[in-house]
């Protein structure tokens, strides 16, 4: 059997029985929409992050989306971020009418260059979204100097991030509002799509209650101002409510296969993960590096091991993003990273076994190059 990068089957097996005893009892509640298990998901997800209001959406992208919106982004901004990050983190910037502007990131652990920040500003910049990417937080501390100094929020994107803390803080909680993804792969993950938006701030809750059903307040069929249709499923609400008491098991777990990956392969050539000063890392993905990337990714198949890489396109690369006029080469951080980083195995339920046995085929694949 092929060991993936992803272990949601695994996990399935594990909690079999609690996931469908969650299904069926929404089934039998009657409320499939907008009910009992999405209210309950939204009260423990935000008192979780020690904040006041969680709204659920349908997806991590629309999480974005309607974030920004509902922190006042729209036409005309810019929002200075990173290239090295999922592609919809940049299509949201794009869908609310915003210009993403890009910093390059640090070489040790491939998140935001805050030293970079201050230069990208302008007198269109609204918003600065760093991205607390493979499980770890960017440097918060200057990064809110920053925003406070220029008058600019800061919206999260933790979509990566469950549980991760920076300085004791957790993601989530530093800025005016943050998205999360509730992807099936993710370190707190559905069964779909799903996703949401956390705030301490009442004024951004309300907008976002508006913006995810249509731009409706009181009463259906009245819009206040134009919304979307996207709605945290009732099904998945309740499984991430069930998962969710799990969830600093999670990371435990994800922090015990990091620290065996760390012991076994640190005498190799390999570049394990940094962990930033003051970082819980929560490990949804173990990013290691290597020049020779691609030939190890391909000499693993072998061994029936299929790798991931988290990304291999920077997005200022992509043409679908040509319009915004960065060359090759404009982050060289970011694209020498892009040539050379894979994913190794993470996930809770990964067997020590299972984990040995990738151990064992990558020190085998390296000793052959």
């Amino acid at each position: 059997m092929t060991l993936y990068v992803w272990g949601y089957l695994q996990e399935y097996e594990k909690e079999r029985d609690d996931i469908l005893d969650a299904v069926d009892s929404v089934f039998r509640s009657g409320q499939l929409v907008l009910g009992r298990s999405v209210r309950k998901f939204e009260a423990a997800f935000a008192e979780y992050h020690g904040l006041a209001h969680c709204v659920g959406v349908d997806n991590g992208t629309d999480a974005i989306v309607l974030g920004l919106q509902s922190v006042g982004v729209g036409p005309g901004d810019e929002v200075i971020t990173v290239s090295n990050t999922a592609a919809p983190t940049i299509l949201a910037i794009d869908s609310v009418g915003a210009t993403p502007v890009f910093v390059d990131v640090h070489p040790d652990t491939y998140l935001m260059d805050v030293a970079q920040v201050e230069a990208a500003i302008t007198e269109r910049t609204r918003c600065l979204l760093p991205v607390h990417l493979y499980g770890q937080c960017v440097d918060m501390a200057p990064l809110k100097a920053l925003a406070d100094k220029h008058g600019l929020v800061i919206f999260e994107d933790c979509a990566q991030a469950h549980g991760a803390r920076h300085h004791g803080t957790i993601a989530g909680s530093m800025g005016r509002a943050a998205a999360f993804s509730f992807y099936p792969t993710k370190v707190l993950g559905a069964y779909g799509d799903g996703g949401a938006v956390i705030t301490d701030d009442a004024e951004v809750e309300s907008r976002l209650r508006r913006l995810r059903y249509y731009g409706m307040k009181d009463q259906y069929y009245v819009v206040e101002t134009p919304g979307h249709n996207s709605r945290l499923d009732e099904v998945h609400a309740e499984i991430l409510s069930r998962k969710l008491t799990r969830l600093d098991g999670y990371l435990a777990d994800r922090r015990a296969v990091a620290d065996r990956y760390a012991e076994a392969l640190a005498d190799t050539e390999i570049v394990l993960p940094t962990v930033a000063p003051g970082n819980d890392h929560v490990y949804y993905v173990y990013v290691v590096r290597h020049p020779q990337r691609d030939r190890i990714i391909e000499a693993l198949k072998a061994y029936d091991i299929s790798l991931n890489i988290s990304y291999p396109w920077p997005v200022h690369t992509m043409t679908g993003f040509a319009h915004l006029g960065y060359p090759t080469g404009a982050f060289p951080v970011t694209e020498a990273a892009a040539k050379e980083i894979f994913s190794l195995p993470m996930y809770p339920s990964l067997s020590i076994q299972d984990q040995e046995k990738v151990i064992d085929a990558l020190r085998r694949v390296l000793a052959s190059l």
